[in-house]
């Protein structure tokens, strides 16, 4: 698709700059979840970031920028876009992509001969989310499911800044390395000693973990001779509100806890200064241009800080910010609001104004002697003139996105009908106890307290049957408790109370499937299908549904529209690797087992830790005539998961074939202590009988 072409006129490129250093990298760090008053250059009493607080002791610090989205998804797209969300639809971490109509700045610098490397921690900036145009590395590759103990997959940062470190170092030519790390994000659990020394604020020890690992990445470049030429930016992507206004996290309001965040640029020509002027993200795209030395590409929204770092006047402009996740996954009243002047307008049912120069912590609200006519005007023209394009709902929805979002507290809820007209009853502020509930309910899962946050859903269900959120989340609480009927119940439930809503319908159906319920789940899903055929996730439930009624081929036809929607998904890979095995010994065809064996190489690529595909694997190779490769398959499968019983079984037939009888007992056995009392008759009699032969 062609690139967008917008028609504003980039003028920083006339400016008078910094000079800068031939050949500067650039180096961009995003800490996740980053509120200015957990770093010591800010001024912080929480905690010590010696390492931050150098970079910003040899750069320029920031006091006053903004994001534009207490999100992750949206703020990093307005950053490497360098427009906001009302030109490219991403609003919040879900239904959106960024589509290859609108150029990234590694698109950018990649033209300019860079060589382009991106790091990131968590699956929110996973590449299905259209990030990684531009990128030669895009390094996201996380497990399909968590690890234990985990609610979510995610890489700590010493983890990302060691892959980013070991890219950097292979570098000839100028480079621009993104890395973003996430574990300041909630939960929040730091490793030792941090763990320990914050145990009363464990946010503060995921900041220091954060501080310490960065100092091995700039440590890196002092000592290979890079820093000097190196132009270098940290950001946050949002706060955290961590209690206050009545918000224990982010993306659900839009007070400076969650917008206000750190800007810190260092880099050749730059002069060590503290900026009160407030910026916004937008602006990093064209002062990075500028900073590096050619014109910013013509349509950019923000203004160069070029002018700002070299010691001029920059060119006040208002700050827009919007939090929408509540209005298209809930269908709650929408935020926008702007920054200018010193003043803060956020339109809501139940408005809100701020005089930041007296007020940052917004705790006094003017709007209600202020005459805001002028006020909504400004932002309703500013969202004019920005693109006023809204969230496209294009977002390809796939099993990892749900589940992973659902697990940091996003609930994927298209909303079918949408108000025209919101009134205090919708406004967040009117809402915000549910919120909090659902947040409290989630915390209390998690520390053990399942009663106590079983209750608090079902209070949340009586106080507001349209909620979708807390029939989803009590459903997955029954389910890590394997009361199944209990979860389908709650489903039921939801789905009698809210018919049309698409989450609850969708989740009721993929549950019927993961229950054995194929029938009753093949019906509820193709109901979803056909309200929205964009959900990878319901059309690979589809095509489970029809596995267990035996029916490969149809089974097949589901698995591919799933993965034309999430082509890298390893769980949908690895079952349409299934189908095609039982197609291909069904028919005696050797395509259909070399598409097999593609699928299941496409799995194990996608998630080496899938044991899974490595068993699958170990049945297409065996199938071919290829034992060792089968055998080393098997081995693998089962160095992932020592337990999995089909892979014990699968590899001591192997042995026995090869007359490995040592072997092939040792994996018989194991198989038998795995199934223990769930073994049948029949099951057993035969495992009995192998193990007799292997004593032969």
């Amino acid at each position: 698709m062609k690139k967008l072409a917008l028609t504003f006129l980039a003028l920083a490129g006339l400016l008078a700059l910094p000079a800068a250093a031939v050949d500067t990298h650039l180096l961009l760090i995003t800490v996740d979840t980053l509120r200015p008053d957990r770093l010591s250059c800010y001024g912080s009493r929480f905690v010590r970031t010696p390492e931050i607080d150098a970079l910003a002791a040899r750069g320029v610090l920031f006091e006053q920028a903004f994001a534009h989205n207490p999100m992750t998804l949206p703020s990093h797209t307005n950053i490497l876009l360098g427009l906001l969300p009302t030109i490219h639809g991403v609003s919040e971490n879900s239904r959106s992509a960024v589509t290859s109509e609108f150029t990234t700045l590694a698109e950018v610098l990649k033209a300019k001969g860079y060589e382009t490397g991106a790091f990131v921690s968590a699956f929110p900036l996973d590449s299905r989310f259209g990030l990684d145009q531009g990128f030669d590395v895009y390094d996201d590759a996380y497990a399909a499911k968590p690890d234990p103990g985990l609610t979510y997959s995610e890489r700590t940062a010493d983890k990302t800044i060691a892959a980013a470190r070991a890219w950097l170092a292979g570098r000839k030519g100028k480079w621009f390395c993104w890395i973003h790390v996430w574990d300041p994000h909630a939960p929040y659990s730091p490793p030792e000693p941090f763990k320990t020394k914050f145990a009363s604020d464990p946010y503060s020890g995921e900041v220091a973990f954060v501080d310490q690992e960065l100092g091995k990445l700039l440590a890196d470049g002092k000592r290979n001779g890079w820093a000097e030429q190196t132009l270098m930016i940290l950001t946050g992507d949002h706060g955290e509100s961590l209690g206050e206004h009545g918000e224990a996290t982010h993306g659900y309001f839009a007070y400076n806890s969650t917008i206000h965040i750190p800007l810190i640029v260092a880099g050749p020509g730059l002069k060590p200064s503290r900026i009160k002027e407030p910026v916004g993200h937008v602006d990093l795209f064209p002062t990075i241009c500028d900073l590096l030395g050619f014109a910013p590409p013509a349509g950019l929204q923000g203004e160069s800080l070029a002018p700002v770092l070299a010691g001029k006047a920059g060119r006040a402009h208002p700050i827009y910010f919007e939090s929408l996740e509540a209005f298209l996954n809930r269908g709650w009243a929408p935020l926008h609001g702007y920054i200018e002047n010193g003043n803060k307008f956020t339109d809501l049912p139940i408005p809100e104004l701020y005089d930041l120069e007296k007020d940052f912590d917004e705790k006094a609200n003017l709007a209600a002697g202020a005459d805001l006519a002028a006020s909504r005007k400004k932002l309703n023209d500013l969202r004019k003139s920005s693109g006023l394009r809204p969230a496209q709902g294009d977002r390809r929805v796939d099993a990892e996105t749900r589940d992973r979002l659902r697990s940091l507290g996003y609930l994927i809820s298209p909303v079918t009908k949408v108000k025209s007209k919101f009134g205090p009853e919708d406004d967040l502020k009117t809402l915000a106890p549910l919120d909090q509930k659902l947040t409290m309910a989630e915390v209390l899962r998690r520390d053990g307290k399942i009663a106590e946050s079983v209750k608090m859903y079902e209070d949340l269900i009586k106080a507001k049957p349209d909620f979708a959120a807390p029939y989803d989340f009590l459903y997955q609480l029954y389910r890590r408790q394997g009361l199944l009927d209990e979860g389908l119940s709650i489903l039921e439930r939801g789905v009698k109370a809210n018919p049309e809503n698409y989450i609850l319908v969708a989740a009721y159906g993929i549950a019927l499937v993961k229950a054995g319920r194929p029938d009753a789940g093949k019906a509820i899903l193709e109901k979803a299908a056909g309200e929205f055929d964009q959900d990878a996730e319901v059309w690979h439930s589809l095509g489970l549904a029809a596995i267990q009624k035996g029916n490969a081929a149809e089974a097949l036809e589901h698995f591919e529209r799933a993965l034309a929607l999430a082509p890298g998904d390893a769980l949908i890979n690895d079952n349409m690797g299934t189908a095609l095995t039982r197609i291909a010994m069904q028919k005696k065809s050797v395509p259909d087992l070399e598409r097999a064996l593609a699928a299941f190489q496409a799995a194990s690529a996608a998630d080496p830790t899938l044991a899974s595909a490595h068993n699958g694997l170990g049945s297409v190779y065996l199938l071919m005539g290829r034992r060792d490769e089968a055998i080393q398959s098997w081995e693998k499968a089962l160095s992932l998961n020592p337990n999995y019983d089909l892979a014990l079984y699968n590899v001591g037939l192997a042995y026995l074939g090869k007359g490995e009888k040592d072997k092939a007992l040792k994996s018989f056995r194991s198989y038998v202590t795995v199934r223990g009392r769930a073994m049948t008759e029949a099951e057993r009699a035969e495992i009995n009988g192998l193990i007799q032969q292997c004593q032969k």
